[in-house]
């Protein structure tokens, strides 16, 4: 069962940049930072808040790190903007499974590594009204 709005994906041409803009604009600070090789991206996660189920939710700002990464063609025909939504689930795989019974196509036959140790897979934005949308499941904290 889908949970919460995990985060809001954003793509950018200059992650700095755009980190400094929601920072100085509205005050949130970066709470984790990576590159993901697999996806191509280098990203920032700014935490919105905490949620109820123990999660929380963020924006997500993505910077290609290679012309052949998805991120980088959406940016070559979309530009700068909202690039997806992200629900949290405490299991991606069934979550999945569920919605492909109801006629979504899943772009990974598996979930693949996202941020923070996630796993995650995405929905077809042609399924889903327009919206490409991620499925998440956080990585277990430390210790569990």
């Amino acid at each position: 069962m889908l949970t919460r709005i995990d985060h809001i994906g954003i793509a950018c041409f200059d992650l700095d940049r755009t980190v400094e803009f929601y920072r100085s604009a509205y005050g949130f600070e970066v709470f984790h930072s990576e590159v993901n090789e697999e996806q191509g991206v280098r990203e920032a996660m700014l935490k919105i808040n905490d949620t109820g189920d123990g999660g929380a939710s963020y924006l997500q700002l993505l910077e290609p790190t290679r012309e052949d990464s998805t991120v980088a063609k959406w940016l070559a025909k979309n530009g700068e903007g909202v690039h997806h939504i992200a629900f949290g689930t405490a299991d991606v795989d069934a979550d999945a499974a569920a919605i492909a019974g109801k006629g979504v196509r899943v772009l990974y036959d598996e979930p693949r590594r996202g941020s923070m140790g996630s796993r995650i897979t995405f929905l077809h934005p042609k399924d889903c009204g327009g919206v490409l949308t991620e499925l998440v499941t956080g990585a277990e904290p430390s210790g569990h």
